[in-house]
Order: C-alpha cells, then structure tokens, then sequence
C-alpha cells in the first residue's frame, strides 16, 4: 500500500529558496486579484475542477496554485480545461518557468542596456541569460515501449555502476547506476519503466560536489520508492540527489500515482546527481562508467 507523505514534504520543492517565496508570495496577490475582479473565473473554474482539494495549504483557484502543492491534494484538471497548458509547448520545464522570468529579465534589461553603450560588454550577461534558458530546457523525447527496459531517470554521464549485496527496499541483491548532471545537462526526471510510487523520504542535507561520493549520502536527497504494476511486481529506487550548486529538488508525485515509463515527475535545478537502484535479478546493465545517457530514451539495462 503507498504510504502517505512524511510531514517534510509540504511541497513539490521541500527545500524552499528564494525564486519559491517570490512566487509563493506572488500567488497571494494572484488569488486575491481573481477572487476581487474575476469571480466568475473563479467559479468556472471550480467546476471544472476534479478531486479534492483539502490538504494544499492555499486555495486553489486554477492550475497555477497546483505548481507547488500538486502533492498535497489530489485535485487537479483535465489538460482540455487547462488554460496554462500553452506554457507545455514553450519547451521550458514549468518547474522552472519563475526561475527563468525572474533571473532571467534583469539579464535580458542588462544585455539591452550593455548593447546600446557598447556591444562587446553585452555578451557577458547574454551568455548567462542563454545558459539559464538552456538549463531549464525540456526536450520532447521519444520513449522506447519494449518490455524490460529500464530506462535513464536523468541526462548526464554514467558516474557509478555498483552491485549490492542487499536493499532492504528493493527485497534482495540489488545494481546501484549513478548519473551526474553537470550544469549544461538537461536537468528533467524520468520514471525509469512503468511503476507506482509507492513511499517517498526527503532529507535535508549538505550541498558537497555531486562527483564526490559522500554526497550520495550526504546531501540534500529525494528518495523516491516505486514498485511495478504487472508482475512481478518489481521494487526500484530513484534517488534525486543535490550538488555543489543544486540547491532545489523537485519532486511532484503523488503517493499511489502511476507513471508510464519516461513519465516527467521532477527536476533538480542546477548540477547534481540522480541514482537508481534495480533488482539485480535477470538484469543486464547496458550502460558503463563515463557513458553519456538521456533521460528517458537511454536504455539502462533490461530484464531477460
């Protein structure tokens, strides 16, 4: 049975940080706008709405005050009565979207300004501003369908490959396959293969360089449990880990949710880590140290 969320995990972000109070904050003003001038939205959107909404911690008016808090209720629209779904087609992770606007504009005004004085000086903060638009990139990916597969949760290059002795989640003898996702890495999760998420664990930690191999422990971590649908009914791990830079984990399941293989469920914004853990047996690994993979279309390993 999927166990319900432990109290440290009050949003999709549990870690906080700067860009999430603003829009947090910019929220309240948001509601209070709709709720004033625009009732009959409101109301609309109300019935179109499905599920509950008891357990977000703000009301929720639209799909914009699910970004955060998805996981703490199970309501939410169907993608026809989304009127935001638009921003799915920008390309950009919408985990990100606030990030981009708020660090983003002060970079764009400056390249402006800089442009008009003197041109060179300009493409110092273009270049940051196409960087920070780079990161936060999200691909459409065509997702393999063959059964067995395991697919990468991340793009990066393979940092680990260790066999275990025994995970007490996963039941048995258990393959440990690291991935590190350097700044310029598109920085998206993937499910694996096609599971539900079972049992989800957020621990605060420290932000030590994600090619250290303390920080697999160390380090602010998502550890995230799920178990396939059809038998046999396999365990698997995906753990989101942060790194020197990588302050924000995001993380938006739902206990109980079903994710098809190479489902979006998260990101973590700036370098870091993400590992997953896999009943060794029947696996074949397919991937090696220092081999680059893409999250969602490379083939990790399969079952025989």
């Amino acid at each position: 049975m999927p166990e319900p969320l432990p109290g440290n995990i009050h949003s999709i972000q549990p870690g906080g940080g700067a860009c999430y109070s603003i829009e947090l904050a910019w929220g309240r003003v948001r509601r209070w706008y709709l709720l004033t001038f625009r009732r009959g939205y409101v109301r609309r959107m109300a019935l179109l709405r499905r599920g509950n909404p008891a357990g977000c911690p703000i009301e929720v008016f639209d799909p914009r005050d699910l970004k955060y808090f998805r996981n703490q209720s199970d309501c939410g629209w169907l993608p026809a009565d989304d009127p935001f779904r638009w921003r799915d087609r920008l390309l950009l992770a919408r985990w990100g979207l606030g990030e981009v606007v708020l660090m983003g504009t002060p970079l764009a005004v400056l390249t402006l300004l800089l442009a008009l004085a003197w041109w060179p000086l300009a493409l110092v903060p273009a270049v940051v501003l196409a960087w920070l638009i780079s990161f936060f990139r999200d691909p459409r990916r065509a997702i393999p369908t063959e059964p067995g597969l395991v697919l990468a949760p991340a793009d990066g290059k393979v940092a680990e490959v260790t066999p275990l002795d025994y995970d007490e989640y996963v039941g048995g003898p258990a393959v440990r396959i690291g991935i590190f996702l350097s700044i310029f890495n598109v920085h998206i999760n993937r499910a694996p293969l096609a599971a539900r998420a079972v049992r989800l664990r957020y621990w605060p930690g420290k932000f030590l360089n994600a090619l250290n191999p303390a920080s697999a422990w160390q380090n602010e971590n998502m550890w995230i449990g799920l178990e396939e649908e059809a038998p046999p009914h396999r365990r698997l791990i995906v753990r989101q880990i942060a790194g020197l830079f990588a302050r924000r984990i995001v993380c938006d399941l739902r206990p109980g949710e079903q994710l098809e293989a190479g489902a979006k469920f998260g990101m973590i914004k700036l370098g870091s880590r993400t590992e997953i853990i896999v009943p060794a047996a029947d696996f074949r690994t397919e991937v090696s140290v220092g081999q680059h993979v893409k999250a969602g279309t490379t083939i990790m390993g399969r079952y025989t």
